[in-house]
């Protein structure tokens, strides 16, 4: 374990007076583009790597044991090994679920999966479920997972690049999905009985979808999305909802010209959003306020909140110049970060 730096100012706004000199410590930097963390009941974290690897790291040691037992993947463009869940009821069934870019028929499509783990071994892997159709391309696969206070998975999925799928509702790729614990489509879903769209979707119109977290002073879903240039936003999703990707945006075309509205009645509206682009990937709620990555403008974001607004943003860490991937709070009640590069790093971040 190596203690890269001391800050004696920036962490003390993360948290109470109480954090009077935090450190980061890296506990490995030899994860190959690290993607998405979770903490086992017994201590250690599992981290996937995008090139279809996953890990799992001891927090008092940073020794890593590769896990067998995962999918094949599509580790190509965006695609690869993504996020990463427990079961809510881990201890007693063991399930690990993952996301990855996965080949099929017609390209690649983001694919949802769980697998057992025993001792350091994923068994009696299966896939779940596939956001179809499957799209040739290698960009905006998504893809967070979460689940809610009543056991429900939520997943997100990017519209590969092709922006008009998330207004289409027989397209899983641009939306919000909800599913049970199993794959399948809970009966209450808002388009189950609707003809116009698919049973797995919960909102729609979402350009690119990487991170999500639940809210613990309600229990909502709340989720943050990629723009174009600008308009990276923080949504709330409801039932139904759309959120107006491509026609409603705050960003532009990359070349500048406007690409949509910035509101449309009946369409959703973003509590937050950036412009100039951040690139938000990973998020979490740790002591009553929001914290965010930030892989191009390299920082992390602290978001200060009452209720569902925002009050003020602090960027954190931008000198370490680090593309801060995921973000979790660990069982010492510590934040721990991925970071996005070849040697890619867990951070932890503690007084």
């Amino acid at each position: 374990m190596v203690c890269i730096r001391r800050l004696f100012l920036l962490l003390g706004m993360i948290a109470t007076p109480a954090i009077a000199s935090p450190t980061i410590s890296v506990l490995t930097d030899s994860l190959e583009h690290p993607w998405g963390l979770a903490f086992l009941p017994e201590g250690d974290v599992l981290v996937t790597e995008r090139p279809g690897r996953l890990q799992r790291i001891e927090l008092a040691t940073g020794r890593q044991t590769i896990i067998p037992g995962t999918p094949t993947v599509s580790a190509s463009g965006q695609g690869g090994l993504l996020d990463i869940a427990l079961h809510p009821n881990f201890a007693d069934n063991r399930w690990v679920y993952l996301t990855w870019a996965g080949h099929c028929e017609t390209g690649t499509a983001t694919h949802l999966g769980r697998g057992r783990l025993v001792g350091n071994a994923l068994e009696d892997f299966e896939t779940l479920f596939v956001a179809t159709p499957c799209v040739d391309s290698g960009r905006h696969f998504g893809s967070r997972i979460v689940f809610d206070t009543n056991g429900y998975l939520f997943m997100t999925t990017g519209d590969r690049g092709e922006r008009d799928r998330a207004q289409d509702l027989t397209d899983h790729n641009g939306a919000v999905l909800r599913l049970n614990d199993n794959g399948s489509i809970p009966s209450d879903n808002p388009f189950v009985d609707d003809p116009r769209g698919a049973d797995a979707i919960y909102s729609y119109g979402h350009r690119n979808p990487q991170g999500v977290a639940i809210y613990p002073d309600t229990g909502a879903l709340w989720i943050h999305e990629h723009g174009p240039r600008g308009g990276d936003e923080i949504n709330l999703p409801v039932p139904g909802g759309n959120f107006g990707w491509p026609k409603v945006t705050y960003g532009r075309e990359y070349w500048g010209p406007q690409i949509g509205e910035e509101s449309i009645p009946g369409m959703v509206d973003p509590i937050y959003q950036w412009t100039p682009s951040i690139a938000p990937s990973g998020m979490a709620f740790y002591r009553g306020d929001l914290f965010v990555g930030a892989l191009v403008q390299t920082h992390l974001a602290h978001l200060e909140l009452n209720g569902e607004t925002v009050t003020q943003e602090t960027q954190l860490l931008s000198e370490l110049n680090r593309r801060i991937r995921a973000i979790a709070q660990g069982p010492d009640n510590l934040l721990y970060l991925l970071t996005d590069q070849r040697n890619g790093e867990l951070l932890r971040l503690s007084p």
